[in-house]
């Protein structure tokens, strides 16, 4: 191991590495960019590929720019720093471009420009950070299990920034530490509690809440809300106009969460039934509806769901986790025939799994709206929207 090496950069992977070949074996090399020659030391390899990191650069990208964050090379939360912001973009609308096609057989899939971010900095509103012994917080190396010491993060809200400071030295006897914080309420969440910050900072709150399109939602700190609160607000409105609702729809809201969609919705269709597995999620999906009649919430996993219900839709939203949507799921999805299914991903992959699945089943895939929820990651949300076919 430990081999350093010369290769041209020709292509990019989904995980954030540049592609190489050496002896014709890939090579995936970590802070390169394509279209550059790099020396790069070689810490891992495989039979069939290698991976590597950036020693030297010969011939620079005229994107490349220099990462802001010190912690950039040796911290895994980022991948692309180093990387002007509309070349992320373009390699991440390439990304899913060649996902669909290669994972899904989706070769003309109508996939449009990824919409980007004016500000693609301080937008995360959720950090998890790992605890030293001593009671320091940071963040995970690049293929490894060591921790990086951190006094700030880049990506993140300032004001996670700010607790995360008044946090250092206090987290002793803790394996992980959450902060969610409210960037249109001002409302902050540290989960666990943790004793010895007392009178520092507070912890231990049950929930936040935070806006989205001019509704206030409540996140406890079991729920999964999503980290960028202003491109959240894209992912719903692109939801809203793949569906064109009308008056009389019913609408299913799948893997339903807080119930982000259906509240945000329900003003636009006659009834909304939302379905949630996580006992906490759902609580605070019924909190979150309160005074909506047109709502109903079902607790259960959507696999276990689906199939049974035999009422008619009209409109889909299927918003599952990174694995997917279970056979199960997308065999009912079917079924239920709606005229409309708005499908959003966080996991290329698996979408790409998922749409050949409901293209071969008959729907038709109208659009793929890439969504940077994640700058300066490799990480892309999608909005696929799809339809029935006229009979």
């Amino acid at each position: 191991m430990d081999q350093v090496i010369r290769l041209q950069l020709d292509g990019f992977a989904y995980g954030g590495e540049a592609l190489g070949r050496i002896d014709g074996k890939v090579v995936f090399v970590i802070g390169g960019i394509p279209g550059e020659e790099v020396t790069a030391r070689v810490f891992r390899e495989k039979p069939d590929f290698a991976r590597a990191r950036v020693l030297e650069v010969h011939s620079p990208s005229l994107d490349r720019v220099a990462a802001p964050c010190r912690y950039f090379e040796d911290c895994g939360g980022c991948q692309f720093q180093h990387l002007a912001y509309p070349r992320q973009l373009t390699l991440k609308e390439g990304v899913v471009r060649e996902q669909l096609r290669r994972l899904g057989g989706l070769a003309d899939a109508p996939v449009l420009p990824v919409l980007g971010m004016d500000e693609p900095w301080g937008y995360r509103n959720h950090a998890r950070f790992s605890a030293f012994r001593d009671g320091r917080l940071g963040f995970t190396r690049h293929a490894s299990r060591a921790l990086v010491d951190i006094e700030y993060c880049r990506i993140m809200d300032p004001k996670i920034d700010e607790a995360l400071r008044l946090l250092r030295g206090r987290c002793r006897h803790f394996f992980n530490v959450s902060v969610r914080y409210g960037t249109r309420t001002g409302q902050m969440l540290v989960a666990p509690q943790i004793p010895a910050a007392d009178g520092v900072v507070a912890t231990g709150q049950p929930f936040f809440e935070e806006e989205l399109g001019g509704q206030r939602f409540r996140v406890s700190a079991a729920s999964f809300f999503q980290v960028n609160t202003p491109q959240a607000e894209v992912l719903a409105r692109l939801v809203e106009e793949g569906l064109s609702l009308r008056p009389e729809d019913t609408m299913l809201d799948a893997y339903c969460g807080v119930g982000t969609f259906g509240v945000l919705l329900a003003g636009r269709v006659g009834r909304v039934v939302g379905i949630e597995g996580s006992a906490a999620a759902l609580a605070d999906a019924r909190h979150n509806a309160s005074g909506l009649s047109n709502v109903e919430l079902i607790h259960g996993a959507t696999e276990e769901v689906l199939p049974g219900l035999s009422e008619r839709v009209d409109a889909v939203i299927v918003d599952p986790p990174r694995a997917g949507c279970r056979p199960e799921v997308l065999a009912s999805l079917v079924s239920l025939r709606p005229r409309r299914l708005a499908y959003v991903s966080c996991d290329t992959a698996t979408l790409a799994r998922d749409l050949r699945y409901l293209v071969d089943a008959g729907l038709s895939l109208l659009s793929v709206q890439p969504v940077d929820l994640f700058p300066q990651t490799y990480h892309i949300e999608n909005v696929a929207v799809l339809a029935w076919e006229p009979d």
